[in-house]
């Protein structure tokens, strides 16, 4: 094992809480998109272990379709 594999770069990015778990975590996986009822919806995220276990539903992606 290589130092860099012991001591990977880890960047700054994106976190979300694991709605399971609620848990940090820099692999956030959308699971699910609530939609707001008088404002934006929001995604929910999950780690990547919770999100094989609760399933992926739709995300705003597959919700709004943009002409």
């Amino acid at each position: 094992m290589t130092a860099d594999e012991l001591f990977p770069v880890i960047l700054a990015g994106f976190e979300a809480w694991c709605v399971e778990c609620k848990t940090v975590t820099r692999a956030a996986v959308a699971i699910r998109w609530v939609p707001g009822a008088s404002g934006p919806g929001r995604t929910l995220y999950a780690c990547p272990p919770h999100a094989v276990a609760l399933g992926a539903d739709a995300t705003p992606e597959d919700v709004l379709r943009i002409p």
